[in-house]
């Protein structure tokens, strides 16, 4: 379960990705919609594969003009080389520092872990959350 409804504003954020470029969720904001992956750790079984797959698919994301974000926990030093080591060819996002704030204001941040538990959010073009997908 999330914290955020369909159909309500999705929280914006701006967090640096793994080139150390700021990244604002605002930004997309009447020219594409957005699906926000949030996982755990980078380099871990499930995630490594999570992440793969959508490498194998971006193409489809992209068809339908939407801008594909995956943000964690992790420093933005860890994400270049899990990007640089997976082939991964879209944003990285740290939410390392204030650490999960933005999971927190998504509802996802797992205090015990200190991450974010593994959730989807597809939100629109107009900044409205679509749908969400959480495990």
């Amino acid at each position: 379960m999330t914290g955020l409804l369909i159909g309500g504003q999705a929280p914006d954020f701006c967090l640096r990705d793994q080139f150390g470029q700021d990244i604002r969720l605002a930004d997309f904001r009447g020219s594409k919609a957005v699906a926000v992956f949030f996982y755990p750790f980078a380099f871990s079984g499930v995630c490594t594969g999570e992440l793969s797959g959508i490498r194998d698919r971006l193409a489809e994301f992209i068809t339908f003009d939407t801008e594909v974000v995956a943000v964690s926990c992790d420093p933005i030093f860890a994400l270049r080389a899990f990007a640089d080591s997976d082939g991964l060819n879209f944003s990285l996002l740290s939410d390392f520092w204030p650490h999960g704030e933005a999971a927190r204001a998504y509802g996802v941040f797992n205090e015990a872990l200190g991450c974010a538990n593994r959730a989807t959010f597809l939100i629109g073009a107009d900044g409205v959350v679509v749908d969400t997908f959480a495990s």
